[in-house]
């Protein structure tokens, strides 16, 4: 799509905050109008649209992308959504160990136990760890708790905590993040350990390094997010 409008700006909506194009309503791929609860958010997602060039690429709108994820997908039938995020309560990141290289594991020790501690105190729960890929049982008042956190989530902090969750793997990592336990970047780099660990290993990888540089990218961008959404 060509770049049609001159100017994206910010009017109240009865759903908090909407986007014009040249007055005309911004609507999402379901055709509902694009209106978030913040002002600052709806200037965020402004802001994309006025830094389109030409040509509208949806790529380089993550902002809105997720807003339109919110309002069409998660809106419209949370229960589930919410659903398959909680159940990364029952096999997190944190609780998978390596037990060689020592290295790495007190690597891993030193990260995913601030995790774990965190959520042990915010949520009264245990986890129960384990070293290589093994399934291990999770308390189950454990799950149950971490899947109530995630059930009293409101739609567009489910639909920006989602990437946290699958791209880190973790779910407690972005239950840190939504409630500011731990700064995006501290949260990227706990459930980024293995990665980095290959790479350092094994050398410098163009391919790999993109690929992490962009799992970084939409990962710190759905922490904005939220953040947008305080």
């Amino acid at each position: 799509m060509k770049r049609f409008w001159k100017r994206a700006e910010v009017v109240p909506a009865d759903a908090g905050w909407a986007i014009r194009l040249d007055g005309r309503p911004v609507r999402t791929p379901s055709r509902a109008e694009l209106a978030v609860p913040t002002e600052a958010l709806a200037n965020a997602i402004a802001e994309e649209w006025n830094a389109v060039g030409e040509t509208l690429d949806p790529r380089g709108m993550p902002l809105t992308g997720i807003a339109n994820a919110a309002i069409d997908h998660v809106a419209t039938n949370p229960v589930p959504f919410a659903e398959s995020l909680a159940r990364y309560a029952e096999s997190d990141l944190a609780c998978y160990r390596a037990d060689v290289p020592r290295a790495l594991a007190e690597r891993q020790s030193g990260e995913w136990d601030r995790l774990l501690g965190w959520a042990r105190r915010r949520f009264d729960v245990d986890f129960a760890t384990t070293t290589g890929l093994t399934h291990v049982e999770q308390p189950p008042a454990t799950v149950e708790r971490l899947r109530h956190a995630v059930s009293v989530v409101d739609p567009f902090r489910l639909a920006a905590l989602s990437p946290l969750v699958t791209i880190g793997g973790s779910l407690v990592g972005a239950l840190g993040v939504l409630e500011g336990a731990f700064t995006p970047e501290e949260a990227w780099v706990a459930v980024t350990v293995d990665d980095r660990w290959q790479l350092e290993q094994w050398g410098s990888d163009a391919e790999a390094e993109a690929a992490l540089d962009n799992r970084r990218k939409d990962f710190l961008v759905a922490a904005r997010f939220l953040r947008l959404l305080d």
